[in-house]
């Protein structure tokens, strides 16, 4: 292993190592394949089993769902993939073997086969959570310390992130809505694949990075063992652990086993915070400590409102979202493709991220509160307003008849961003301002807990804004549906799963459901499963006064029964749902901007609790410039 004092010369290019390059391709081939999935994954889960590119046929509160659980576990696996690295393999073969990894789960996502969907995405998760933490870790390492030309540096590798993720979406994208999904996740295994053979030709370049610390070394920091062990014998900290631990078994038990699973994780996480707080030795160091962790708050909220992009807003553009060009495009024709909206965000940050970053740098010249807590709250705060342009949006469609414009969307995606870039870059930073030096890995750990939380908080709130559909089913044959609602052949072809567009509205203290094409009743073959929603659904046609003059519009999705003969489904109001969808978006803006004008309310104590941590910055003015490509944006982006 090298070592501080007997480095390996390192060979440079354009005044950086070279390793420096290999790293940027490496992760730009890594992020080009993670952003594809991401891209086209809701949209195939919601896509109908039946057609020339077949999906699964979910709801979109079910794809949200699913979105929801898979981005948080990204994010949290990253805490077992530094541990993995600082204390077996050391950065460099963790992420050699999570490139492998992802490898295998990409290609395996090819597959056309459900085993081979969720096992693809369990490999992603790990593989992601190997490899992010630790190769912006490595970027660091080539610099020795105080080499200026570090900031410079992953101001050169937070290009590749966003570069990658941009091609992505307008390739994979392209790919996978155009040609086939799975063809899609296989071509995201392919740039993996890339990235990895880059990251293997270069290991000469590395030889002074990601290597395993020394026994000494890798036992400094705090150990879990130890604190969980110290847990037992404080009263106070038992009891309050105990209490939630109670209350996460009860949800595993009685409730749901993720949710359960996920409360778990969070009582070890909170006890894990309370003996840090027990620990520290002086008032100004716990004082920090109580600004560090509302300052994950801040972190829950922003990506608990930013992670729509890729659940409510990708199902809303491909759905709802009018994007017909006056133009045509080479191989796309005159429809922009709803994955090529992904692109906006890494387009913006390359556009706009050294613009924002001299705003503040400005700012603090001027003697102007420009302090981390400041920025965040800000940065929450615009971008909880870009959900304005989806309100909009949501009012300006009109079920069956009219789409929203596409621009609404783009609007919405520019405030996004410039709030991300205003919050995300510095809220590393901040903590590693704040952090007791003794427990920095750790607090690292936790951060990353909260992002993933924030992605949790992003999938519940896309599926509330999905509805609850009500549960259907069919007193009759395939056949016999097809002759009498003159739909095609399809559900003749593939037995498998259709749907149908119909009208609903009151008649005679009851509501009636014909198709939208021959105005066929359909009630008397449709049966409730459960009544109680069909009264909710009977007494909000009567409050919204739906009449056959102004019906409202229904989906109907049925499939094939698994365990159990006939068809079964789900009816969607489009209105109802629709109105939801406003709901979400008008709400999203309130709680955002009102928790971001709080903690600007709020702001004087908390800085006086940091007891002067950012005090001393003025004389770096000439390196904030690249704030936002430094580790937390890096990292950010897994």
């Amino acid at each position: 292993m090298a070592t501080a004092t007997n480095r390996v010369p390192q060979k440079e290019l354009f005044g950086h190592p070279v390793g420096l390059y290999i790293l940027f391709f490496t992760e730009m081939w890594e992020r080009f394949s993670y952003y594809g999935m991401r891209a086209i994954l809701v949209l195939y889960l919601v896509s109908a089993t039946t057609g020339g590119n077949a999906g699964l046929g979910w709801t979109g509160g079910e794809a949200i769902a699913l979105y929801g659980w898979y981005t948080m576990l990204v994010y949290v696996a990253s805490i077992p993939g530094g541990i993995i690295a600082d204390k077996l393999l050391g950065q460099k073969k963790t992420v050699l073997w999570g490139g492998i990894i992802l490898v295998a789960g990409h290609g395996i996502l090819a597959v056309e086969e459900m085993w081979a969907f969720y096992l693809g995405l369990g490999l992603i998760i790990v593989g992601v959570g190997m490899l992010k933490p630790n190769i912006s870790t490595m970027v660091g390492g080539l610099y020795k310390k105080g080499d200026i030309r570090r900031d410079k540096g992953f101001t050169i590798f937070y290009i590749g992130i966003n570069l990658g993720a941009f091609l992505s979406s307008l390739i994979v994208g392209y790919v996978g809505e155009n040609i086939g999904w799975h063809y899609g996740f296989g071509l995201a295994g392919i740039a993996m694949a890339f990235g990895l053979l880059v990251y293997l030709w270069g290991q000469k370049y590395l030889v002074n990075v990601g290597n395993l610390l020394s026994k000494v070394e890798r036992n400094e920091g705090a150990s879990l063992t130890n604190m969980f062990s110290e847990l037992l014998k404080s009263p106070l900290q038992l009891i309050i652990t105990s209490v939630l631990m109670i209350g996460s078994i009860y949800v595993l038990i009685m409730v749901s086993i993720p949710f359960g699973l996920l409360y778990i994780f969070l009582t070890l996480v909170i006890a894990l915070m309370l003996m840090v707080y027990k620990d520290l030795t002086t008032q100004v160091m716990k004082d920090r400590y109580v600004v560090m962790i509302l300052s994950f708050l801040l972190v829950v909220v922003f990506w608990g409102a930013f992670e729509q992009a890729g659940g409510l807003m990708n199902i809303y553009a491909a759905d709802k979202t009018d994007r017909t060009l006056s133009f045509s495009l080479p191989l796309i024709g005159s429809e922009v493709p709803a994955t090529w909206f992904q692109s906006l965000n890494a387009l913006f940050i390359i556009i706009f991220g050294v613009v924002v970053a001299n705003f503040w740098a400005k700012r603090k010249l001027k003697n102007k509160e420009a302090s981390s807590i400041f920025k965040m709250a800000i940065g929450v705060i615009i971008m909880g307003l870009g959900f304005l342009f989806m309100a909009v949006a949501a009012k300006e469609y009109t079920a069956f008849e009219s789409k929203s414009a596409m621009y609404w969307l783009v609007l919405a995606y520019l405030l996004h961003t410039i709030g991300e870039l205003c919050s995300s870059p510095v809220a590393l930073s901040f903590i590693t301002k704040l952090a007791p030096v003794k427990y920095a890995s750790l607090m690292m750990g936790v951060y990353f807990a909260a992002t993933g939380l924030g992605n949790k908080v992003a999938g519940l709130i896309g599926e509330f804004s999905q509805g609850e559909p009500a549960n259907i089913m069919l007193v009759t044959q395939g056949e016999n549906v097809a002759n009498r609602l003159q739909i095609n052949d399809t559900i003749l072809e593939n037995e498998n799963d259709f749907r149908f567009n119909g009208l609903v509205y009151l008649e005679n203290n009851d509501f009636v459901v014909t198709t939208m094409e021959t105005g066929e009743p359909v009630m008397d073959i449709l049966v409730f499963e459960e009544k109680e929603r069909k009264a909710e659904i009977l007494a909000t046609l009567i409050e919204e006064n739906v009449t056959e003059a102004e019906p409202y519009h229904v989906i109907l999705n049925f499939g094939l029964g698994e365990d159990k003969p006939g068809y079964y489904g789900e009816f969607v109001i489009e209105e109802l749902q629709t109105k939801l969808e406003f709901r979400t978006f008008i709400g999203i803006t309130i709680f955002t901007t009102a928790f971001g004008l709080i903690v600007i309310f709020m702001l004087k104590p908390l800085k006086r609790l940091t007891h002067g941590a950012e005090d001393n910055e003025r004389e770096m003015l000439e390196q904030e410039q690249y704030e936002i490509a430094d580790n937390e944006r890096d990292n950010r982006k897994s």
